[in-house]
């Protein structure tokens, strides 16, 4: 039976990068997709089996391919049953790794479960895991998910120090939804480029804040020609970081409001 290679470029000087496939989130569902095709052999039955769609599982695919930097998954054509898939020895050895890493995880847990604090300790350290350029990062939970055609619109809430909640909307791709498997309830982390967030005086007499659009105090302002990076505490604990015209009237202690689209919001899923 001919096989021929999900991508057609070769490239026999690469190897598998296993920490750039797993170190984002080594328990969402991108392996559960590749271990599917290596228990079924089928890029659609691995699909129905997770409960997403095939375009999502392709998604996945394409994901996890970039971030090994090898081919994970071949397409076998013809055959009695019409082709199928089957995963490369690199796809093996991902599996194989995740497992590993899976295992290890449990057994930390385990043995820091008893100690005073260990909760609180281990929620931290799964949230450094995700390393990235965003200045903005808050552990947040996902109030609604709420489906229009190929957009998934995310309601999130986060809590500041003192209990004090903050709205938080997020829109991304319908097949991203189903991969990080998002449900109300589900905790997770949002990210935002602090050059997506723009830092505006509040105008007089200004109605309640819409959907991202936060009130607070500046902590800190670098004033450049450029533009002043203006850092603000929308509440307790929760510090946001972005952008005003250069010569604003913002000064530290003023009250600035912070302004970020939908769809600059990014959502990580932490696995501990």
């Amino acid at each position: 039976m001919p096989i021929i290679a999900l991508m057609t470029h070769k490239t026999p000087h690469k190897t598998l990068s296993v920490w750039d496939a797993l170190g984002q989130e080594q328990a969402d569902r991108r392996i559960a997709v590749l271990r599917e095709i290596g228990e079924g052999g089928s890029i659609s039955q691995a699909a129905r089996a997770i409960g997403m769609s095939y375009k999502a599982a392709w998604q996945a695919l394409d994901t996890l391919t970039n971030l090994a930097g090898v081919v994970l998954v071949e397409r076998a054509v013809g055959g009695a049953g019409g082709g199928g898939a089957r995963l490369t020895q690199a796809g093996h050895e991902l599996l194989a790794a995740a497992d590993a890493l899976h295992r290890a995880r449990r057994q930390v847990l385990a043995q820091a479960a008893d100690r005073p604090g260990a909760a609180t300790a281990h929620a931290a350290a799964a949230h450094l895991l995700v390393r990235t350029s965003m200045r903005n990062q808050w552990p947040c939970t996902v109030q609604s998910l709420q489906l229009q055609g190929q957009v998934a619109h995310v309601a999130l809430q986060v809590v500041g120090g003192d209990g004090q909640a903050l709205a938080l909307q997020a829109r991304i791709t319908r097949e991203s939804a189903e991969l990080l498997g998002l449900r109300p309830g589900m905790a997770l982390q949002a990210l935002c480029k602090a050059t997506a967030v723009q830092a505006t005086v509040p105008a007089v007499g200004a109605q309640p804040l819409a959907a991202n659009h936060w009130a607070g105090r500046v902590t800190r302002i670098a004033r450049s020609s450029q533009g002043d990076e203006v850092s603000a505490e929308l509440a307790p604990g929760v510090v946001m970081v972005g952008f005003a015209p250069a010569g604003t009237r913002l000064r530290a202690g003023s009250r600035v409001v912070m302004d970020a689209q939908e769809s600059s919001v990014v959502l990580a899923v932490v696995g501990v």
